[in-house]
């Protein structure tokens, strides 16, 4: 899930987790990165029971 996926990056983001915002690997090349992927509606802002996917682009909102 999301908040497993944000404790391998550090114990204090899956305890804090909030939400993450994603977006496919594809997408944010073919669109140039974070801008051209959010401009063309392609972020998806996900919950705790988010299946993380290969290739997910994430970034882990948490609060401590």
């Amino acid at each position: 899930t999301a908040p497993q996926a944000a404790g391998v990056i550090h114990s204090d983001f899956e305890k804090g987790f909030i939400r993450a915002e994603v977006i496919a690997y594809d997408d944010f090349i073919n669109l140039k990165g974070e801008a051209g992927a959010k401009a063309a509606g392609k972020l998806r802002v996900e919950g705790k029971e988010y299946v993380v996917k290969d290739g997910d682009v994430m970034h882990f909102l948490f609060n401590v």
